[in-house]
């Protein structure tokens, strides 16, 4: 099923939880930067200050992260309609 086919409620809930999703996962990563490095999650990785190893760390760890938050919010969202929306 595309994303075009998906019912209403599949695309709002995707909405929904990829934001929640998102956000705790923000919360996470800073959580367990902060214990990794001994520093505050980085919020600009242009940053001068910040070097280069860990600019493309966070930024590949940041990434990852909100990738399977993305696919899990939506895996979620699916399951929820399905129990909740009758097949076709």
């Amino acid at each position: 099923m595309t994303d075009t086919e998906q019912p209403l409620g599949v695309k709002v809930g995707t909405v929904v939880l990829t934001i929640a999703a998102g956000w705790v996962a923000q919360k996470l990563i800073g959580v367990v930067w902060e214990k990794a490095t001994g520093n505050v999650a980085p919020t600009n990785v242009d940053d001068d200050e910040l070097s280069i190893v860990q600019a493309v760390t966070f930024a590949a760890v940041s990434g990852g992260v909100a990738v399977l938050a993305k696919r899990l919010a939506r895996q979620g969202a699916v399951r929820a309609a399905a129990r909740f929306v009758p097949s076709h």
